[in-house]
Formats: C-alpha cells, sequence, structure tokens
C-alpha cells in the first residue's frame, strides 16, 4: 500500500523508540539480535565498502571485562572534566559508572574498517537500521561510544586495522522515564533555503 502522508511504520518505530539504560534481565532471543543485524547489513555504504563487523557479547565475564575496561576511561575523562559541562553531567545522573555493559542480557560491538572509504559515515548508517529493527522486535537500546575504545576493543580480539566504533546494550526495557521531547518538523527542515517554511 503507498504511503503519501507522513504516517508508516518506520516513523511508528523511530516515535517510539528512545535510548535505554536499564534493563530486564528477561532473556533476549537469538533469533531477533540476528534480524536486526540483517537489517543493518542492508544499509548504504560509501563505495559499497560494508565497513562494519558487529560482535555479539554474551557471556557474563567478558562482559564485566568491557564493562571494567569501559569505565577505566571513563574515571579518567571524568576527572578532566570541569566547570558548566561537569555540573551538567552529575545533575543528569551521568557518571564513569556504566552498569548497562554488564547488566544488559546481550551486548553488540559495532566494528569499523579504519582502511574504508567513508567508514564512519557508513557504520553509524548501519547502526540507525540496527536500532530501529531493534525496535520492532520489542528491544531497546543505547549508542555507547567509549572514551577510549581501544580498552575495551582489547578484550574483543579483532585484527588490526578495525577500531572500536560503539557498544549497543540490548534488552527489554525497565527504564520507567519519559522519551524526551523531539523538535518539531518546522524547526528543522526549510523549502528551498534555511528559514523557508515548509508548505
Amino acid at each position: 500500500m503507498s504511503k503519501t502522508t507522513l504516517g508508516g511504520l518506520v516513523l511508528e518505530l523511530a516515535t517510539r523508540r528512545k535510548s535505554v539504560r536499564k534493563f530486564s534481565i528477561k532473556q533476549v532471543l537469538m533469533d531477533d539480535i540476528l534480524y536486526a543485524l540483517k537489517v543493518a547489513r542492508q544499509a548504504p555504504s560509501g563505495a559499497n565498502g560494508q565497513p562494519w563487523r558487529f560482535i555479539i557479547i554474551t557471556e557474563p565475564d567478558l562482559k564485566k571485562r568491557i564493562r571494567d575496561a569501559s569505565e577505566k576511561s571513563e574515571q579518567i575523562l571524568y576527572t578532566k572534566i570541569k566547570g558548566d559541562f561537569r555540573e551538567w553531567l552529575l545533575n543528569h545522573g551521568f557518571s564513569h559508572e556504566k552498569p548497562f555493559l554488564e547488566e544488559a542480557p546481550i551486548l553488540i560491538a559495532v566494528l569499523m574498517n579504519v582502511s574504508t572509504q567513508y567508514a564512519r559515515e557508513s557504520i553509524w548508517i548501519a547502526m540507525g537500521h540496527l536500532i530501529l529493527a531493534l525496535e520492532e522486535r520489542g528491544l531497546s537500546t543505547i549508542t555507547y561510544t567509549p572514551s577510549n575504545p581501544k580498552l575495551p576493543l582489547a578484550e574483543l580480539k579483532a585484527p588490526q586495522g578495525f577500531k572500536l566504533e560503539a557498544i549497543l546494550p540490548v534488552g527489554y526495557s525497565e527504564d520507567k522515564t519519559l522519551k524526551k521531547t523531539k523538535k518539531g518538523l518546522d524547526e528543522i527542515a526549510f523549502m528551498n533555503k534555511w528559514g523557508v517554511k515548509l508548505a
């Protein structure tokens, strides 16, 4: 069926989705994870380079080591942050502690082949596909970017030439907070030139 309005499944998924840091211990079906990765691999990439590699992490010991490595680098970062930004982080509940890396039933490490053209742009397009596919299956996540990705990457035994771009903890949400308000379409999109309202 043709969609001639701004309605549709993708919009519904995107509107419903929110970043989640608190997860249920309920088991996640591997079929749902594989489905989301099948969607992600269909993403466009610069020169069709397909620079993405995904590592699915389920082992509790490995998740703990990844958390420890990530928190080590975050602790160093947080000691360097000063002034208003530090105050903002503390007031909004942010800290170097990342319990979701251990508590989420599954982690998906997203690695990037750094020798591929337009690798970063391509990786994030694929992650957008991945996030919406997870939402379709009722699963939540957040794109966590370690301040020093080399530390958790060392736990994954990836070959040279690959960088850890993000870690996605995946599970069923136990986050009861409301999704943050998004800007209206008329605030972010214009017709032909800046400031001209959409018809």
